[in-house]
Order: C-alpha cells, then structure tokens, then sequence
C-alpha cells in the first residue's frame, strides 16, 4: 500500500513545487513507484516533468469532475519511476463547478483509492491556499510535508496550517499525521538561516528533517528544462540535498 504524502505550505515560494518534484525523482532513484499529483493549477508540478500541460485531455480537472478515470489521466514514466497526474489552469474552476456536490472533500481520495497499491509513494504537490484542492489532499494523503523557507516570516502563517491539518484529522481524516518540516532555500552563509532554523525548533513540537535543502542555482534552473534536480545536474548540492531528504523519509 503506498504512503501518500501531501506536500502543503499555503505561502507562495517555499519550494513546494521544487520539493516535490525532486522528492519524487531522488524516491524514485531509490527503486521506489511513484505516482506525483498535481493539484495547483498553476500547473508547476507538471511542467517541471516537462509535460506541456496546455496540450492535456485528462488532467486532474477532468478526474474531479467525474469525466475521466485515474487511470486516464495518469500519464506513466513521465521519468523512470515516477508517473503523474498532470494540472493546468482549468483546475482554478473545480470550486466553483463542485459546489452543491455530496462528500467534494473525498473526490481525490476516492479515485487514488483505485491505484494507491500500485505506487509505493504518492506525493501530492498542493496549491498556496486553504481551499478545497489543499482538503482534498489532505484527506487522501496519510502525512502532510511542510517546506519552509529560512526567512523572517517563516512562522507566519505555519500554526494556521497545523490548526487546519488538526481539523482535518479530526473532522474528515483521523489517521493523517504530520510528516515533517522541512528547510528550504537555506543559505550557510547567513546567521538569519541558522536563527529561523533555531527559532523554529524551538517553537515547534513537530518532527524536523534534519536535511536543509539549500538555496542553490542549479535548483532553480533545473524546471525549465523540465528536468528533476538528480537528471539536470546530479552533482550539484540541491540534487543531494533531495536524496538525503528521500532516505530519511524511507527510513523514517
């Protein structure tokens, strides 16, 4: 049965998209099935694997709104390893095209019910908002993944999202855990890196990965090639940095 991880941060620019993307690929490298949803409909996730996303029948849209199956809309080995359900902007209309719909916060959990022992990982890369796309993963996903960058803000907004992953758990999903923080964009050469990883340690009674994935070039090039970190560039510190990641969550 796979473990399904939504990776989850309502603040823009934390390395969601980039986590779950390298995430995927570095299990992947592991010997590990993948299968990566998207469900921002902005539409990252997909392009990072470089699929053009405006050229898609079947995307999670179509799956929300009941006109294709999962298996439809997967498309397989978008690298070795690692499948996906791909997004585009289409997805911006499933609230309102689902209001009145019985049990909407169960439409993705349903589906991935389906194929959820056919991956040994399903990562979940989440929109920059609390919205119904956001409760969907959550009530698929067994654990929820929090990037964080190392910036002043970095706590804002952070109790907000544990509050709505307790209602969750509580309300719609009882056996969702909190996987993890993770570090993203850390800079050694700063004190204010070391300070918010300090602060929020000491703030937080949650498990932290030890792995910071760091402010790196390479990084940040890799999606316009649509290319994982470990294919763009497998030496450089950001394609190591998510294999550490990837071994402490099999290990964990």
């Amino acid at each position: 049965m796979g473990k399904a991880i939504a990776v989850a941060n309502q603040k823009g620019g934390v390395g969601k998209t980039t986590t779950s993307i390298n995430l995927s690929s570095a299990l992947a490298t592991k010997n590990k099935k993948v299968l990566v949803i998207d469900t921002d409909p902005q539409g990252n996730t997909t392009s990072g694997f470089g699929v053009d996303k405006n050229n898609l029948n079947n995307t999670i849209y179509e799956l929300f709104l009941g006109e294709c199956s999962i298996e439809e809309c997967i498309i397989k080995n978008v690298i070795e390893g690692v499948s996906l359900i791909p997004s585009n902007v289409n997805l911006a209309a499933t609230e309102i095209e689902l209001i009145g719909v019985d049990k909407k916060e169960f439409i993705l959990k349903n589906e991935v019910d389906w194929v959820k022992d056919q991956y040994d990982y399903i990562i979940i890369d989440c929109p920059p908002s609390l919205n119904l796309l956001t409760i969907n993963s959550m009530t698929t996903a067994d654990s929820v993944l929090v990037p964080i960058q190392c910036e002043y803000y970095a706590l804002e907004g952070l109790s907000q999202l544990i509050h709505t992953v307790n209602l969750v758990k509580e309300r719609l999903n009882p056996k969702l855990d909190m996987e993890g923080i993770v570090f993203t964009m850390y800079d050694s050469r700063t004190n204010l890196s070391l300070q918010v990883v300090e602060n929020v340690k000491s703030h937080l009674n949650q498990n932290i990965y030890k792995t910071l994935i760091p402010r790196n070039i390479r990084l940040a090039e890799a999606p316009s090639y649509g290319m994982p970190i470990n294919i763009y560039d497998p030496k450089s510190a950001g394609a190591e940095a998510y294999m550490m990641l990837a071994e402490e969550i099999i290990n964990k």
